[in-house]
């Protein structure tokens, strides 16, 4: 059984420890195959993702090469496995990876199951997706993105990734963990000013902290930059947390996560 890991670096580990994957165009293909989550990807398509506009002459050999050189590495890494991991189909290339074998799948999985978590169970809920944001060692592929089709998919694994921040921060809110969070949640609009959920949140652990004063300028501060920077105003839900600070609206305190679906 192996385990890849694309939330950082490429990694592949075996029962006895990690395997290096070397060379970028070796890399290339295997998170390719990777993100496609176990449907084929056209010949084409892996051939724009490991050269781009360097297209060797050859392309087709070349590609059956590189593919024939990873079927070679992980045979090796799984003597015992009866059938090669990657496959050739009518429309592609496939790479067989079971349930639990890559940590993004597994993440991915985590976050839907928190949101259809019962909102009563807040304390699992933030177990649960802290130890699934503990998976990620560093930016997907670990800053080397490869082509289109990966980068795509480091972008909708990296939006899994802030889903399963605010969803974490909404149960810790809920458990009247404000002031524990505060500085995660600052760290959090700091890197995604534009994220309006991360403002609302951090506004209301201030607000609940004892920090009005800070929470009304975190909401100046987020209308100033998205007046400048986009030429819009705050979202109706924004505008309602503020409006529910100004006026100390006792569900604030009483339940910041109700709160935020009240007046949000």
């Amino acid at each position: 059984m192996l385990k890849f890991s694309i939330l950082g670096a490429l990694q592949v580990r075996t029962v006895s420890g990690p395997a290096e994957i070397s060379g970028d165009l070796q890399r290339t293909l295997v998170q390719t195959l990777l993100v496609s989550e176990g449907q084929p990807v056209s010949g084409e398509s892996l051939v724009e993702e490991m050269w781009g506009e360097s297209v060797p002459d050859n392309q087709a050999n070349a590609l059956q090469a590189h593919v024939s050189r990873l079927r070679r590495k992980l045979k090796a890494l799984e003597p015992g496995r009866p059938v090669s991991r990657v496959t050739i189909h009518p429309s592609g290339y496939r790479l067989t990876v079971d349930e639990g074998e890559m940590d993004a799948a597994e993440f991915v999985r985590t976050v839907r199951e928190a949101e259809s978590a019962s909102p009563y169970d807040a304390e699992g809920t933030a177990r649960m997706l802290g130890q699934a944001l503990a998976m990620w060692r560093g930016p997907v592929f670990g800053g080397f993105p490869g082509g289109t089709l990966c980068q795509l998919a480091g972008a909708r694994y990296e939006e899994y990734r802030m889903r399963a921040m605010e969803l974490r921060f909404d149960a810790e809110l809920r458990l009247g963990q404000h002031a524990a969070v505060l500085a995660e949640l600052a760290e959090a609009h700091t890197h995604y000013p534009l994220r309006e959920r991360f403002c609302e949140q951090l506004m209301i652990a201030l607000y609940c902290s004892g920090r009005q004063a800070d929470a009304l300028d975190v909401f100046r501060r987020m209308r100033r930059q998205l007046d400048e920077e986009l030429g819009i105003q705050p979202s109706p839900a924004l505008r309602r947390v503020e409006s529910a600070i100004l006026r100390h609206d006792p569900a604030l305190v009483r339940d910041a996560r109700s709160t935020l679906l009240q007046i949000a």
